[in-house]
């Protein structure tokens, strides 16, 4: 295993991908290591841009060489619980670009550095829309490696499940395409089993057909939190499974007053989201934003930022949202609470993710009604600290609630990676990891043992 190797000495790597390897000291490394979550630190004994599978291949046999671990990163969205990196090769996937749309087969293949920007306008020339997140920035491999909780998910689950093929670089150098015909184990888990079996350098993925859908968002002041947070809540524990929803407690800003916010994608035409969003509608929002949307427009509807910024963020999975627990989150994020900053995400499951497929990977939500996010960024006025505990407050008043589970994508600090899987898809994770990765060179943010 690495952590009983001697020190690694990253120096034989300097000559690899065409000279695209930094080391500590080369006048590049600085600007290299930075993640998009500039809130984290990382210190890699080396980075390494490879510019395709044969490239990757070899940063993977010479790190192990070196006695250096192996850790992918495209975005670096959720590059917290990685560390510092002090004895692996921070293994950049963004020099492989390429998007390709089959509009015969409704499939995408992509090459391991896309972002869903390049997805969703491709796929949208042809009719066709892809389970992306709520940010365009984010990249497609990480995404869907964790699962992937996007704006179609209660009518058709988590992005992973429509993963059909993944090309991937192993520990021992060998490139490997997985599938349900071929490797049928790895290719399982990795569809939410994350980083922990090897470099991914391409996937392929099902399309979905979907030309119109109904967007948008509803806004009230903060004084009307406590009502719409009932409302809201109750609505979305009936709502049908076309219906995704989040509902969001925003902070004040330098030129808005803090205020609630009802985002959701409606599958269907205007009147039918109307009489779907009537509920919400009776309770007089300021703003009203919701028409007819093409996927176009949906995969620009952006909850987090695009560019690179210091996210401090913690989340939970909750198995429901009694009266209770409402009045516990109001007062946690109240504008006397010291977490005023904080935006809190409460984002709708059930539906499709509440029902088990035998077809699906490893991520699994069946079991949660909610997912609580709080997020905040950390500045000069707020640091990293304050921000860190003004979250940890919002998470802590709704603890009671949450059924002690993970969604992985989104948890953005070191958690106990079991906290992301049921039991027995745990156990099967670990066979396969020993199976493909036996000495631990893989370094994934949420590890297997």
């Amino acid at each position: 295993m690495f952590n009983d190797s001697p020190p690694a000495d990253a120096s034989s790597l300097h000559g690899l991908c065409g000279g695209a390897v930094l080391l500590p000291g080369d006048r590049s490394y600085d600007n290299a290591r930075a993640a998009w979550n500039l809130a984290v630190d990382q210190h890699p004994a080396a980075i390494a841009y490879p510019a395709d599978a044969a490239e990757t291949a070899e940063v993977v046999r010479a790190a192990a060489a070196a006695g250096l671990r192996v850790a992918p990163q495209g975005t670096g969205h959720n590059a917290g619980p990685l560390g510092a990196l002090g004895d692996a090769v921070l293994l950049r996937t963004s020099a492989m670009i390429g998007t390709a749309v089959d509009p015969v087969t409704g499939r995408a293949r992509v090459r391991a550095g896309v972002r869903w920007l390049d997805v969703t306008e491709a796929a949208a020339d042809h009719g066709l829309a892809a389970l992306h997140g709520s940010s365009p920035s984010v990249g497609v491999v990480g995404y869907s490696l964790g699962g992937g909780l996007g704006w179609y998910a209660r009518a058709l689950g988590q992005q992973s499940d429509s993963v059909t093929a993944v090309e991937l670089v192993t520990a021992d150098g060998q490139l490997v395409r997985a599938d349900a015909a071929h490797e049928p184990e790895l290719f399982w888990a990795l569809r939410g089993g994350g980083g922990n079996f090897g470099v991914v350098t391409a996937l392929e993925f099902a399309l979905h057909p979907i030309r119109t859908v109904s967007a948008g968002a509803l806004r009230w002041d903060w004084r009307h939190t406590g009502p719409v947070l009932r409302r809201w809540a109750r609505w979305a524990a009936e709502a049908p499974d076309g219906v995704t929803s989040s509902l969001r407690l925003l902070p004040a800003s330098a030129t808005e007053r803090r205020t609630v916010a009802v985002d959701a994608v409606v599958l269907g035409d205007v009147d039918r989201a109307a009489k779907v969003l009537a509920p919400l509608r009776e309770l007089g929002p300021e703003v009203d934003t919701f028409a007819a949307a093409t996927p176009r427009a949906v995969a620009l509807m952006q909850l987090y930022p695009r560019d690179p910024s210091a996210i401090v963020a913690d989340s939970a999975v909750l198995g429901g949202l009694p009266d209770a627990a409402l009045d516990a989150l109001q007062e946690a994020a109240s504008p006397e609470s010291g977490s005023s900053q904080v935006m809190v995400e409460l984002r709708q499951l059930g539906g499709a993710l509440g029902r088990p497929r035998p077809d699906a990977g490893a991520s699994e939500l069946a079991d949660g009604a909610f997912l609580v996010v709080a997020s905040t960024i950390a500045s000069r006025l707020v640091p990293q600290e304050q921000s860190v505990g003004a979250c940890t407050r919002v998470l802590a008043a709704l603890a009671p609630y949450a059924n002690g589970r993970h969604c992985l994508n989104f948890a953005t600090r070191a958690v106990d990676a079991r906290t992301g899987f049921p039991a027995e898809s745990w156990q099967r994770l670990r066979a396969v990891r020993a199976a493909v990765d036996p000495g631990g060179l893989f370094l994934a943010n949420h590890p297997l043992p």
